[in-house]
């Protein structure tokens, strides 16, 4: 049985729209918060880290594009999840991946509003941050083909700016300032360095999020994912690397404006390339606000449509064909966020769940070869059990890191996720199988 039209989202995404989407969700971490792992481990200590994350993203993109383009459907790993382990399975990898990304949009609304103060002083953050929220939930209500060529063109710009970037910075590299105290804090700063290397690439899943709203998935998703891992390794090592010579890097370890204000030291703050580059230095956080917005709201849908949020956020706008209840719903989360944490608080908090999501969806991979060998995998993860193993290993260190050198933060998520888990099973939530055109998606 297919939905009426009117509740279904329109497939009109392309491989182009894919890249702009994945690299758009994450670029913002090539701008911000990554630094702040120089203040826990130092510049080698941070290098390690993100060494291992990487390592770590390309093991599970790899592996995690299976499932996507076996299941593509708008819940991510919500739907995976479900399918592999049922009702429960599925409440925990949905609500990991809703504060995921939820919290991922005010982190960076923050960053955009410290950006906009960087160069006009007179701007508070929080107002423009809240601005810059509201702006993008209309875009994103507007519909998603708009809102994909907006990412187009706003993660080109975002791209080239940081190519212009390095391009600048390099000349002006020095080794000595790059090992200038490495490892301050030894292997355990590479510990609990690990949160602000996974946001050099936190999101990038998200692309599972637009499945439903994609031409040809199974061969299209592949490219998109692949396309956009390239690019945001070269670019995060580019950036990481280069910044850490210019000067004494624990100038630039707690600042949500990091790169603006590496090219102030190099060239000066006065020097006319300073303030373009920060002026542009925008896109890149207006490219992955946009996008972790666009994500946050499937998912809300998909988990709505079936059953596990209240069904009037999976209500679909006639006009649009946009999830409109489920951004609005995702918009005053954030609002909330922006107001009630620090930056360096909310980034660990959406890793922490990014993290828990990795888990359950490479647990799910590993099930459903077992309990469904005859699915159809239009793409299979490469040397097959290696690559889904090792995303599986790093991951379980990287949750054990997280929860070891912030307990707080992680007494949050976990309490969130047990009051949310009492509540499914009192309510009888447990026992309801959901339909397979529920968890199949529209096709």
């Amino acid at each position: 049985m297919t939905r009426p039209a009117a509740e279904q989202l329109k497939r009109v995404l392309k491989p182009v729209h894919l890249w702009a989407i994945a690299v758009g969700l994450v670029i913002s971490g090539e701008y911000f918060g990554w630094n702040l792992g120089w203040a826990v481990s130092g510049t080698i200590g941070f290098l390690i880290a993100t060494l291992l994350i990487t390592v770590m993203y390309i093991t599970f993109i790899f592996s995690y594009t299976e499932l996507t383009t076996a299941i593509p459907h708008a819940g991510g790993a919500f739907a995976y999840a479900y399918r592999a382990m049922g009702p429960l399975g599925g409440l925990i990898a949905g609500y990991a991946t809703l504060i995921d990304f939820l919290l991922a949009s005010p982190a960076i609304a923050i960053s955009l509003g410290s950006y906009l103060h960087f160069l006009y002083p007179a701007i508070p953050i929080m107002q423009s941050a809240m601005l810059f929220n509201a702006a993008f939930i209309i875009l994103n209500i507007s519909g998603v083909k708009e809102s994909a060529t907006f990412s187009v063109f706003i993660t080109i710009l975002a791209v080239a700016e940081l190519l212009l970037y390095m391009g600048i910075v390099s000349p002006h590299f020095k080794m000595d300032n790059y090992l200038s105290n490495p490892m301050p804090f030894g292997w355990a700063g590479v510990f609990a360095a690990l949160p602000f290397a996974v946001w050099f690439y936190l999101a990038i899943e998200g692309v599972a999020m637009v499945a439903e709203e994609v031409k040809d998935p199974k061969k299209n998703i592949p490219r998109g994912y692949i396309s956009a891992l390239v690019t945001l390794v070269v670019l995060a090592l580019g950036v990481m690397i280069l910044t850490g010579g210019l000067t004494d890097w624990r100038k630039l370890s707690n600042l949500d404006y990091p790169l603006p204000e590496a090219i102030g030291i190099v060239l000066g703050k006065a020097n006319g390339l300073t303030q373009i580059f920060a002026s542009i230095g925008l896109f890149g956080l207006i490219a992955s606000l946009h996008g972790t917005i666009l994500a946050s709201s499937r998912q809300v849908f998909a988990m709505a449509r079936s059953g596990y949020l209240p069904r009037g956020l999976a209500a679909i706008n006639h006009r649009f064909k946009t999830p409109h209840w489920a951004l609005v719903a995702g918009g005053v989360i954030s609002f909330l966020a922006i107001y009630s944490g620090t930056t360096a608080q909310i980034i660990v908090l959406s890793v922490l769940g990014a993290i828990v999501m990795y888990l359950m969806s490479m647990l799910s991979l590993f099930l459903l070869r077992k309990k469904e060998p005859l699915l159809e995998r239009p793409f299979s993860s490469p040397f097959y059990p290696v690559f889904p193993v090792t995303a599986l290993i790093i991951s379980a260190v990287c949750l054990v890191a997280i929860i070891w050198f912030n307990i707080w933060v992680s007494a949050i998520f976990f309490t969130g996720l047990a009051i949310v888990i009492a509540l499914f099973i009192s309510t009888g939530k447990h026992k309801v199988l959901l339909t397979e055109e529920m968890m199949a998606g529209s096709s």
